[in-house]
Formats: structure tokens, sequence, C-alpha cells
């Protein structure tokens, strides 16, 4: 337990923003889940807009350094292989 009023608040600050990245995390995993299952379906048009918005989310999170960037790069490459090969 934290004695000081300084830890206290850094405390308070740290379960914050471990809530929002934990939230992040989970629309991102949902965005990719997203445009798995459209490459699954064999929908190309909306596969390619939910790709374009699975980067924008890899890229945000890349930018909050919530991520690596090479995870970024990797997950972005995956994506775009299964996109292409439909």
């Amino acid at each position: 337990m934290a004695n000081n009023k300084q830890q206290i608040k850094r405390n308070v600050q740290n379960e914050k923003r471990r809530l929002a990245n934990a939230s992040f995390k989970s629309s991102l995993k949902t965005a990719i889940k997203n445009v798995e299952t459209l490459v699954k379906t064999g929908d190309k048009e909306k596969a390619v807009e939910a790709l374009n918005f699975a980067y924008k989310k890899i890229d945000k999170s890349v930018t909050k350094s919530i991520h690596h960037k090479n995870y970024a790069n990797r997950q972005k490459s995956r994506l775009s292989d299964k996109v292409n090969a439909m």
C-alpha cells in the first residue's frame, strides 16, 4: 500500500491507463477478427474496408505505445496477405 500522496496519485493514474489500454487492445483484436471473418465469407469489398479500419487501429496502437512497431507491421502484413489471396 502506498504511504505518500504522490504514490497514491500514481497508482490511480496507472489503473486508469491500464483500463484504457485494455479497452483499446480489445477493440483492436475485434477489428482484426472482423477482417478474418470477412475473408472467410469471401466478401472482398467489405474485407478491404475492414482492413483499412484495422490498419488505422494498429497504427494508433503504435502511436499510443501500446504495441511495438514490429508487432504492427507483422499484423498488417498478415492481414493484407489474407485479403490479397481472396
